[in-house]
């Protein structure tokens, strides 16, 4: 997977925008004002490229137990976070398949108010 690739799928997920609210390096996906996918752009640029992507726990102790590029995710809410290590084990297939839980746990977690806004947008 490419920064493209995962941009590109980040940002087609309904009502996502993108921020840099930490730094110039740290792009956040959000949706309804809540992240759910955060990468750094020189990790991309090193060729080492990683994304913090939201959880459930028991799902994501099970994939840590499965893949050793899926780790607790540096400097987030271990519990909740996993980092997945790009261009390793972890199929581009299954990355956006990751992608698409974490949103799916936020937006669920959004105001039904919210989620209306989102789909009718």
């Amino acid at each position: 997977m490419n920064l493209e690739i995962y941009y590109e799928y980040c940002v087609s997920k309904k009502g996502a925008t993108e921020h840099f609210p930490f730094d110039k390096d740290i792009l956040v996906f959000k949706v309804g004002g809540k992240m759910f996918a955060l990468s750094s752009l020189i990790q991309w640029e090193k060729v080492e490229p990683k994304v913090n992507l939201k959880c459930n726990l028991e799902y994501a102790l099970e994939l840590r137990t499965q893949y050793c590029d899926i780790i607790p995710a540096f400097h987030m809410n271990k519990v909740h976070w996993n980092t997945i290590i790009i261009n390793g084990e972890v199929s581009d297939k299954f990355v956006k398949e990751l992608i698409d839980h974490s949103y799916e746990l936020v937006f669920k977690s959004l105001t039904k108010k919210n989620q209306t806004e989102i789909l009718e947008f």
